[in-house]
C-alpha cells in the first residue's frame, strides 16, 4: 500500500467499528436463537434437563452483546473526537 492510500488511525476505528457492529448484529440473532433453543429445552425437551446449559450460553451471548455495544460506543466517542474542529466562519 502506497503512503497516500495509507490509512488513517481514524481509518482503522472506523474498519474496526464497522466490524463490531457487524458482530453486534450476528450476537443479536445468536441471542434471538439460543431463547427459541430455550424454550424447547425448558418445555417439550424438559426431561433431558439441559435448558441449564443453554440458558448458561444465552447468559454468556448477551454478555457478549453488551459488551460489543460498549466497545461500539466508546470507539465511536474516540472517533468523534479525532475528527477536526470546524473552521471559523471568516
Amino acid at each position: 500500500m502506497s503512503d497516500e492510500h495509507a490509512k488513517t488511525p481514524a481509518d482503522h476505528i472506523g474498519d474496526t467499528v464497522a466490524q463490531l457492529k457487524e458482530m453486534r448484529h450476528y450476537s443479536k440473532n445468536n441471542v434471538e436463537t439460543l431463547t427459541a433453543e430455550w424454550l424447547l429445552f425448558d418445555g417439550e425437551l424438559s426431561k433431558l434437563k439441559l435448558a441449564d446449559k443453554i440458558a448458561d450460553l444465552m447468559d454468556r451471548q448477551g454478555q457478549l452483546h453488551e459488551a460489543l455495544e460498549t466497545a461500539i460506543t466508546d470507539l465511536e466517542d474516540v472517533l468523534e473526537k479525532m475528527k477536526p474542529a470546524p473552521e471559523p466562519e471568516a
